[in-house]
């Protein structure tokens, strides 16, 4: 199957590194054009073939101008991928040590950037009667998460719900949300900074719970997800895909 993705704008989200950076190549790679958004500006200047977006989505000013100045840029958005998100470098500690701004930093990067740059985007895509909005979850959101962190978890779990409360209502208009619920995945330093703290019993465990024995790459990600961005995913929506090689 050649997903061919030509002619079609799409915002990705999170994207100076790791799997928002992944999604942007492997759209490239199918043809769309692709406006890169992250607060990370110099992070993004790796990024080959993208218009680059500056900007803070955890606030739905943040988000609607962001969406904005992509559309401004190119005219429209048909696809949305929402890869923002992580755990804003936080590490996991007894529940009784949470304090409140680190809860909502991570609900702000994971659940409500999601929510305002859909809705940013929801209008137009609505107006052509046609589009794409996908979410990286993790599975975290489908079981506790491997992290510790229970913000991460209970975020994942809510864009899990974003995701088929959006499907519901933007279906009638042509609009298909779904997410992406990978396994782990060592895609940035926070990632391999988990990873090594493990440290090698819980690592062996970690993979004997994997039916293919090795960690997923960024790229496996971006596959899945140019698959829910292509035409051939027409009929699919409000589902969470799980890419994790298999859980046991």
């Amino acid at each position: 199957m050649r997903i061919d993705l030509s002619g079609q704008v799409f915002a990705v989200t999170g994207a100076a590194q790791g799997i928002g950076a992944a999604i942007c190549a492997e759209l490239i790679a199918s043809g769309a054009t692709v406006a890169a958004v992250d607060i990370d500006a110099e992070g993004m200047a790796g990024l080959q073939g993208v218009t680059r977006h500056a900007a803070d989505l955890g606030s739905r000013d943040g988000a609607h101008a962001a969406m904005d100045e992509v559309q401004a840029a190119h005219g429209r958005i048909d696809g949305l991928v929402c890869s923002a998100g992580g755990v804003r470098g936080q590490v996991g500690r007894p529940v009784e040590e949470i304090g409140e701004d680190d809860w909502r930093a991570i609900f702000a990067a994971n659940v409500d950037a999601a929510m305002w740059c859909a809705q940013a985007v929801a209008p137009g895509m609505k107006a052509r009667g046609v589009g794409r909005i996908v979410t990286i979850s993790s599975g975290a959101g489908l079981r506790p998460s491997l992290t510790g962190i229970q913000a991460y978890a209970s975020a994942k779990h809510a864009l899990v719900g974003l995701t088929r409360q959006l499907a519901l209502e933007l279906g009638p208009h042509g609009i298909t949300v779904n997410s992406v619920a990978p396994g782990f995945v060592i895609s940035n330093p926070s990632t391999a900074r988990q990873w090594e703290a493990f440290g090698a019993e819980r690592q062996k465990a970690v993979l004997n719970g994997i039916h293919r024995r090795r960690l997923g790459r960024p790229e496996d990600i971006a596959a899945a997800v140019a698959f829910l961005a292509s035409p051939q995913a027409d009929w699919i929506s409000g589902q969470v895909l799980s890419v994790d090689g298999g859980h046991a």
